[in-house]
Parts: structure tokens; C-alpha cells; sequence
């Protein structure tokens, strides 16, 4: 399968027959399929989400604390049906978490890891509609240069704050209270 649109009936039905080996989003009315992601993609998305475990604490516990994580999840944004590889919400935006399949509730926070198959439509259809539903935090990694993309949500439009790479420690936001290692994102 490729990560060309199609139009089949409803693209919602169509989304639903998929086979389980790929993923399937709907950006305005368009159905893109793509494969599952690489060994390499996974580890790294896997990585970061371990790396942000101290701000999903519950209060009281060691870390921050103050957010939700979820891998993968399936946001119903507006007519659009997304699958970010990790997305967080504000724990007083979300105090509890519901149980559906997809969220109408846009995250705070997101991650979409890159890959060669998806990376077009991920900088493209994919952040235009983070950006219309006020998704206030992007991020994009990128395993292969093993990049890290932070972007802020000003204006409407997206902000980059920085590009980080290789073995750096970063402090980005909006989890700046802990610093990264970037290195681990990477090691395979």
C-alpha cells in the first residue's frame, strides 16, 4: 500500500477494513494509507515516550506530573482522523481518560517521528490541521539524521524554537523541566 490518497465510498469505512500491518488517516476527506513504521521509528518513539514518563506521574509522586501520554492514539479532529506516534493533554484538560477509540479532545502536546514514507504528510496536512485545532506543542523527530523539531503554536501558524541533534541534552518545551537526552532516542 502506498500513502496515496484514495476515495473510496466513506473514507471512514474504508479506514476501517484496512489490514492491522498498516495505518490509515484521513486529512480532508482523503484516506492516506501508509505502512507501519520501521523498527527504527518505533524504538525511537518508544524512547521519548519513556524519557516523558516523570510529567505523567500522578501528583504527589517524583516527577512533574500534569499530563496524559497516550502512543498512537486515533484524534477525530473536526472531519479529519489522525494517528500521531505519541500525544499528551494537560491533566486539568483531561482529568480523566475516556474510554473510546477516538478522541475529539486535540492534545497539548504531540510527536510525530518521521519516516520517508510519511514524513511529506506529516510536515504537511498533518500540521495544518494540528495548527487549526490549536494543538499548542509539536514536535518531530527524525531518527535518520537524528533530529529533534520543536515547534510552539503562535498566531495559528507554527513557530520553530529549535532543531536539536545527535548526542545533545535538551530542554524543550513545553517539557523543559527535565532535560533530554537525545542520545537514547537514537540507540538501537
Amino acid at each position: 500500500m502506498s500513502d496515496k490518497p484514495s476515495r473510496p465510498g466513506s473514507a471512514y469505512e474504508a479506514l476501517e477494513r484496512l489490514p492491522p500491518h498498516v495505518v490509515g488517516e484521513i486529512i480532508d476527506g482523503e484516506l492516506y494509507v501508509s505502512p507501519r513504521p520501521r523498527m527504527v521509528h518505533g524504538r525511537a518513539a518508544f524512547r521519548l515516550g519513556k524519557r516523558l514518563m516523570p510529567f505523567d506521574d500522578e501528583p504527589g509522586q517524583e516527577g512533574p506530573g500534569g499530563w496524559v501520554f497516550i502512543p498512537e492514539p486515533e484524534l477525530h479532529l473536526g472531519g479529519d482522523v489522525l494517528v500521531p506516534d505519541l500525544a499528551g493533554w494537560r491533566r486539568e484538560r483531561m482529568p480523566e481518560l475516556p474510554d473510546v477509540v477516538g478522541v475529539e479532545l486535540a492534545p497539548d502536546w504531540l510527536c510525530e517521528v518521521l519516516s520517508p514514507s510519511t514524513e511529506k504528510l506529516d510536515r504537511a496536512g498533518k500540521m495544518a490541521v494540528y495548527a487549526r485545532e490549536g494543538v499548542r506543542h509539536l514536535w518531530l523527530v527524525d531518527p535518520r539524521p537524528q533530529t529533534l523539531e520543536v515547534y510552539r503554536l503562535e498566531g495559528g501558524s507554527w513557530l520553530l524554537l529549535g532543531t536539536h541533534s545527535g548526542n545533545a541534552a535538551v530542554h524543550a518545551e513545553p517539557f523543559d523541566a527535565l532535560p533530554l537526552k537525545l542520545t537514547s532516542f537514537w540507540q538501537r
